[in-house]
This record gives structure tokens, sequence and C-alpha cells, in this order.
């Protein structure tokens, strides 16, 4: 049984469904696990925030409040959670947050490339299941 969950999100249609596919599979016992939000921003995207809203503190906040309704919705179903914003690259920031945390697993949605820029790229969730040390889930 998983009672300490990571789930990388990131707003998008896949993590939504990571979130729902982890709610479903938490159900039966949905009062002893607790849901921590991760959300990595790059170094582009911050800059771009930091701009738009004036400074760190603030684009921070915005960041959070971005992840506020789904914090409700997975806390409405009787599941504690939290967000945690990360910086950095997002694939080499969650696994080393997962890596160095004490998850029982870790949850991402899938995200579709083509071949050539999974090839050249790669992708936060294959790059998470090959160095993150914990059982990692890909909702597809």
């Amino acid at each position: 049984m998983f009672k300490n969950i990571l789930l990388a999100t990131d707003g998008s249609e896949h993590s939504n469904r990571a979130i729902d596919q982890t709610l479903k599979m938490v159900s039966p016992y949905k009062d002893e696990v607790h849901i921590e939000l991760i959300y990595a921003v790059d170094g582009e995207k911050s800059k771009k925030d930091v701009l738009k809203h004036g400074d760190s503190h603030t684009a921070t906040a915005k960041r959070k409040e971005k992840f506020l309704d789904t914090v409700q919705i997975i806390e409405g179903e009787g599941v504690k959670s939290d967000i945690t914003i990360l910086h950095g690259e997002p694939a080499e920031s969650l696994i080393k947050y997962a890596n160095e945390g004490n998850y029982d697993c870790v949850v991402i949605g899938s995200r579709g490339r083509n071949k050539f820029q999974t090839l050249i790229l790669g992708s936060v969730s294959h790059k998470l299941l090959k160095y993150v040390t914990k059982p990692v889930i890909v909702v597809k």
C-alpha cells in the first residue's frame, strides 16, 4: 500500500489524469494517505513569471495558487495533500527530490511526443522511470 505519494504535476491534461488515477488507486485507504503535489519550474519559465508578477515571492505565490483547486479536489476526496514548488530543470529536480524524500511511490502523467523528440530530448516521465529509486507509476 502506498501511503506517502509524490505526484508530479504541471497542470496539463496528462497530469490531471495522473491525479485522477492516483485518487482511484488510494480510494480504499484514503484516510491513511498523503499526496505531495510537486511542480518543477525551469529557469526560463521562472524568469518569465518574475517579469510578469514583479518579484520571485509573488511569482511563487501565483504558482501555488495555480494548484490550489487541485489540492482542494484531492482533499475533497478525503486525502491529505500539499504542494511543493521546485526550481531547476524539471527532470533533474524531480529525480533529486524524489530520491531524497521518504515516498512510497512517484506518480507522473505521460506526455505524448513524437519519436524524434523523445529520441533527442527524452521525456521527464522517462527520466523519472530510469533514475528514481522508488516505484514510479506513469499514467497515460
